[in-house]
């Protein structure tokens, strides 16, 4: 079996030219792959085209690609959270192709799976099916490029729209765990969109928080085989950002205590949304 496993996350991205498309896990910014994203920023890579969830924060992940004008077109299912992607889309500098985000996951996931058409009832009888969302702005604010109708047919008395599947040139991960042959698995809700990217990228890029030998994985814990994925990288610490951190009010009685000297917490009732 071959050692997929490159020295840095710059050389892992090092030949993904302008113009290159990009399928990018990670939900919010949990599970989204900081150091591949940093590395490609870094390399000064522009024209992007990228397949993702969301588009990242105005300081993180994809939105540090965004902020410098790296992005040319975006394919998403939830756009808000940054405030310079709607500047941008508003504005006429960005084309953003809203998705519904199991017709998103769909064709991701039918695009590894080489499958290069599905019908789905998401969308149908809306401007996803019949066309006219705007896609694109000119700087006066008119629509320069608007959403084309897509086919529907009928099926056992209900209708359905043909979407197209994805396979971007290159899919770029976060896993928790890799092996030197690509094996994967990811830890918890950090999975999300990351196995449907591996997928659909014509070469995947994973970065790992830690690589352990062939053979050490689990078969039966093995969320993406090797077969997806022809590079792996090794991100230890990789820093890790909580999007939205909600702290309850502490009951009754109680009293708060302080995590790291900074943010009162209750010992129950406390919600945080991790990038795990």
């Amino acid at each position: 079996m071959i050692n997929k496993v490159v020295a840095s996350a710059a050389e892992a991205v090092a030949d993904i030219s302008d113009g290159a498309s990009l399928a990018v896990g990670g939900f919010g910014l949990c599970g989204i792959p900081v150091a591949l994203i940093d590395a490609l920023h870094e390399h000064g890579t522009s024209n992007l085209e990228t397949v993702s969830n969301n588009c990242g924060v105005d300081d993180w992940g994809l939105g540090i690609l965004l902020k410098d004008g790296r992005i040319r077109r975006t394919i998403s299912s939830y756009v808000g959270e940054n405030k310079e992607f709607a500047r941008q889309y508003l504005a006429g500098e960005l084309e953003v192709v809203l998705t519904p985000q199991g017709t998103l996951a769909e064709k991701l996931r039918a695009g590894g799976a080489g499958i290069p058409a599905f019908y789905t009832p998401a969308g149908v009888g809306t401007q996803v099916s019949e066309g006219g969302l705007p896609q694109k702005y000119d700087a006066g604010g008119s629509i320069e490029i608007a959403s084309a109708p897509k086919e529907v047919r009928t099926f056992n008395g209900a209708e359905y729209v043909l979407e197209e599947s994805l396979t971007p040139d290159f899919g770029l991960v976060h896993a928790w765990k890799g092996d030197r042959h690509g094996n994967l698995v990811f830890h918890a809700t950090a999975m999300n969109f990351n196995p449907l990217c591996a997928m659909a990228g014509r070469i995947t890029i994973a970065e790992v928080e830690e690589l352990v030998e062939p053979g050490e994985l689990d078969p039966e814990h093995v969320h993406v085989p090797g077969i997806f994925v022809q590079r792996v990288v090794l991100v230890p610490g990789v820093e890790k950002r909580i999007e939205k951190r909600t702290v309850a009010a502490p009951p009754a009685g109680t009293t708060s205590r302080t995590t790291s000297g900074t943010t009162p917490e209750t010992t129950s009732g406390t919600t945080d949304q991790a990038g795990a």
